[in-house]
């Protein structure tokens, strides 16, 4: 993003193939220009300046005129990384705005990732649509299944220009943005004119300038169930002890939402609030005192929570994260250590439903949410577009570049009104006081 005056807002430019001469075949529309811009205001992490300011990006939507001759262009969707609810929604949508409304040519489903792209894995390319994509809403998961890694860019463009695709669709989470940047990076070098599209998917909530990704209202809804087992089975016995484990490497947004939505919550762990087992503000003797007062507890952990008090491996998975050490197996050992020396009866339910958040199928505001990113994508592939994603920033829709959704991690930000809430409807502040200097700025 480039550097800008005191006072003069960033004005954030998105990448073309070329000028737009062809009129839109849309029957009926209201088209929104590139002049139609989108402020707002963003905090000093998020724009890398000494202070707040405001931001002006170009807003989604169709044009009166487009780059490609629509009747003769191929598009190709790939989808990357870990499941999430809604990827089947966001292909669905694309290909049926890109089929009907645009009459495409042909789109193309690449199977199993990045690895479809390569001819050694043995994938075959699937032809989407209208009819095979119509009721894939209704499933989890994703029917192009998915894979994990890098792949070189240069075999992945080989592979678009073989394939004759002009539009290249990319859902994923932070990885797989940034792959889309150095495969965008080698069509540009190319001078290849093939559109490089990315459609953010994170059920962590972790990618920059995401308000909200698509996935995370469902995933809240569905860690929302599993807390309140978790809380009916503490009630069931004395002194009884719910654990649930929610999706969160980095970021804790999914345990702070779901705690927000259902108030049985009494401590929420999040990898951004490093608290302690023992001491003043340990969760051990918060945990006791609750334990006597109440004769129940309910404990919401990220799994990426508490990492500092665990054995670290030089590990990483396929994607290039830090294999995680097993934050509840350490709280299940520590709980019953520590209340066994005092003497105090517990029962302790261990519930992680994590993979069954991820796999099922999107909700009602989740799909609707999926609908508009993948009309907007195609909106913004038809112009021409390149190098970006299409999101929701603050309740506007709008065009953001593969360079600014990668360049951080989205985090809670222990400082804002947002964490206070969560603090307030569980009551621990003896564990979690309020950062008053915390580093991180990030709102939810």
């Amino acid at each position: 993003m480039p550097s800008r005056a005191k006072n003069t807002p960033y004005l954030v430019s998105i990448k073309t193939l070329g000028p737009a001469k062809t009129p839109s075949p849309l029957p009926y529309c209201r088209f929104v220009s590139d002049e139609q811009k989108v402020r707002v205001r963003l905090s000093p992490e998020e724009l890398e300046d000494a202070k707040d300011g405001d931001a002006v990006f170009e807003a989604a939507g169709p044009r009166s005129h487009i780059y490609f001759d629509s009747a003769k262009v191929k598009a190709a969707i790939v989808t990357c990384g870990g499941l999430c609810p809604g990827i089947n929604d966001v292909i669905r949508a694309i290909v049926m705005e890109a089929h009907h409304n645009y009459n495409l040519a042909a789109i193309l489903g690449i199977r199993f990732g990045l690895q479809g792209f390569i001819p050694g894995y043995g994938h075959e390319v699937v032809e989407l649509t209208p009819q095979n994509v119509s009721d894939i809403h209704q499933f989890g998961g994703t029917m192009l299944g998915s894979s994990r890694g890098p792949q070189p860019p240069e075999d992945i463009v080989d592979a678009l220009e073989r394939l004759n695709i002009g539009v290249l669709f990319i859902i994923g989470g932070d990885g797989t943005m940034k792959a889309a940047m150095r495969i965008s990076e080698e069509v540009e070098k190319r001078g290849t004119k093939i559109a490089i599209i990315g459609i953010p998917k994170t059920i962590d909530n972790d990618i920059n300038l995401v308000t909200s990704s698509f996935g995370f209202d469902t995933a809240v809804e569905k860690a929302a169930e599993a807390i309140r087992c978790a809380h009916t089975e503490a009630l069931g016995v004395l002194n009884g002890i719910g654990l649930v484990k929610v999706m969160g490497r980095e970021s804790g947004f999914i345990a702070a939402q779901s705690t927000l939505a259902l108030k049985e919550v009494n401590y929420v762990l999040v990898p951004e609030d490093p608290f302690q087992l023992h001491g003043e503000h340990g969760l051990l003797p918060a945990l006791e005192k609750r334990l006597s007062d109440r004769h129940h507890a309910v404990i919401v952990v990220a799994e990426g929570a508490g990492q500092h008090l665990l054995a670290q491996t030089a590990q990483t998975d396929a994607s290039g994260n830090p294999v995680l050490a097993d934050i509840t197996g350490l709280l299940t050992d520590e709980i019953g250590r520590y209340l066994g020396e005092r003497g105090i009866p517990h029962t302790l339910k261990n519930i992680d439903p994590s993979y069954i958040i991820r796999s099922v199928p999107a909700n009602a505001n989740d799909r609707v949410y999926c609908g508009f990113l993948g009309q907007f994508a195609v909106h913004a592939a038809m112009a021409g577009k390149t190098g970006m994603v299409v999101s929701k920033l603050y309740g506007r829709y709008v065009h953001l570049p593969l360079e600014l959704v990668t360049r951080r991690r989205k985090k809670l930000n222990l400082s804002t009104d947002y964490w206070r809430a969560v603090l307030e409807s569980t009551g621990q502040f003896s564990v979690s006081p309020m950062h008053e200097d915390s580093d991180l700025r990030c709102d939810m």
